[in-house]
């Protein structure tokens, strides 16, 4: 998916097929989906962390629970 999602004249207008092997082939319809949640989806304004917080700390309280050792 890295490889691909940002080389749209492959997934979008079909250019350099030629270079494609199988695995290639079998990997554009995933390409495909994933562009749909990621085109578009930047936005030059930074997000409110502080708004933000709450969300992402009950999934560090759930999934992380107690202290991270890194």
């Amino acid at each position: 998916m890295i490889r691909f999602h940002s080389f749209y004249p492959w997934h979008s207008n079909g250019d350099y097929m030629h270079l494609c092997n199988e695995k290639d082939l079998q990997m554009l319809p995933w390409v495909k989906e994933f562009n749909k949640f990621d085109l578009y989806t930047k936005n030059s304004e930074l997000p409110d962390v502080e708004k933000l917080k709450p969300y992402y700390q009950s999934l560090i309280d759930k999934y992380c629970p107690g202290l991270l050792r890194w």
